[in-house]
């Protein structure tokens, strides 16, 4: 049997691959943004400027046409009016449509309308998220190819998309594009869309996207490296009439610099520096940074408090915790020159004494000490006592 199949004749090479060949072509035809962008442009040129009626128009479309394959397409019409070419023209033998973005009147209103249209859109056809999310990208990226009106658009309309969560604010990476920041465009383009964003919402709401998305500590690099300080972020903005942000960045780079001195400070501590280089460092930072005194006493304390593993029981950790703060007290007394900074600590204390169920009895203790080193005086002491007490285990 084995002889017999190999005497078997080689077969012949059929010629099906002829008609693989044309259904290629067919398949290319069949595929051809342009024909696509000619229904398109062709369904808004005869819905006119009513956008609800446009975006009945691009729902039913979506049941006879690939919207999967030509997102990109699809979104260059509705923002610029036709296929974009690279670097952000209208490519110049196609047809272009005057409902769109780019042709729509220069105001809120208008783009809080176009924006519904894109929301509908994406509502409805749940897989174009991604390819709208990439659109935004690309556009923010040929900004220099637009006109200033048109990317005054483009900013309120994604301004207003990033607030109703159809746009996450990762995009805005695109911003920092080295050419755009260089010529500013970067910068006054932030202006209207963080203007719009606000608008919808509020600089909370705008501070936890930035934040989801690591945003939060990014936003100076909308300027060129030599402009990046918080002075001329904030003189920026509050000029553009943004004051909110300015407040926003500068808040966000005093946070950033409290955390980088109680990491600091701690490594200082656990290394054992001298108390005197520990204080210089402190002040310095403290200069650099705008960080207030009674800023500063608080970081202090709870970095004081966390060197060490505490007693677990209540009858030892007094006698543990008069002993450890006895040794810090000068370092908490180079701190402590104003009241407001005195008070400050005693509510840091009473705090502490009152989360730190073993440290209740340690309280007085704790003031007493500071009282006799000099870090607390009697006005603070007093004043804490009558009315500047938290309600938490004043008692």
């Amino acid at each position: 049997r084995v002889s017999f199949m190999n005497n078997q004749k080689p077969q012949k090479p059929t010629l099906s691959g002829q008609r693989f060949k044309t259904r290629k072509r067919d398949e290319k035809e069949r595929f051809d943004p342009t024909q696509f962008q000619d229904c398109i442009i062709q369904g808004l040129t005869e819905t006119g400027t009513d956008l609800e009626a446009v975006a009945k128009f691009l729902d039913a479309s979506g049941a006879k046409l690939d919207y999967r394959r030509y997102a990109e397409t699809l979104f260059d019409i509705l923002v610029a009016g036709g296929m974009l070419a690279p670097g952000g023209t209208l490519a110049d033998d196609m047809t272009r449509t005057n409902v769109c973005v780019f042709a729509a009147q220069e105001d809120l209103e208008t783009m809080q309308a176009f924006a519904q249209v894109f929301n509908k859109l994406i509502r409805r056809y749940k897989y174009l998220e991604k390819g709208f999310e990439d659109e935004v990208k690309k556009l923010l990226l040929f900004l220099k190819g637009f006109s200033e009106s048109e990317r005054n658009k483009l900013a309120m309309l994604t301004g207003i998309l990033l607030a109703n969560g159809t746009l996450n604010a990762s995009i805005l990476n695109s911003l920092y594009n080295e050419n755009l920041v260089k010529e500013g465009v970067s910068a006054a383009f932030a202006v209207k869309l963080f203007k719009s964003w606000i608008n919808e919402k509020d600089i909370n709401a705008v501070a936890v996207s930035l934040r989801k998305v690591n945003m939060d500590n990014r936003l100076m690099e909308l300027f060129p490296a030599n402009k990046q300080s918080v002075e001329h972020f904030s003189k920026y903005f509050t000029e553009a009439g943004l004051k909110e942000l300015s407040e926003y960045v500068r808040n966000q780079q005093t946070i950033g610099a409290r955390k980088e001195l109680q990491k600091e400070l701690q490594e200082q501590m656990s290394r054992g520096d001298p108390f005197k280089d520990i204080i210089l460092y402190v002040k310095e930072e403290m200069k650099k940074n705008n960080i207030s005194e009674h800023t500063v006493v608080a970081i202090i304390w709870s970095s004081v408090m966390s060197t060490v593993e505490w007693n677990k029981k209540e009858e030892l950790v007094a006698e543990q915790a008069i002993k450890h703060l006895k040794q810090y007290s000068p370092l908490l007394a180079a701190f402590t020159t104003q009241g407001q900074s005195e008070l400050t600590l005693l509510l840091k204390i009473q705090e502490y004494c009152y989360d730190n169920i073993h440290f209740m009895k340690a309280f007085q203790k704790i003031v007493v000490l500071f009282y006799k080193a000099e870090v607390l005086s009697e006005e603070p002491i007093l004043k804490w006592y009558k009315d500047a007490h938290l309600a938490k285990g004043k008692s």
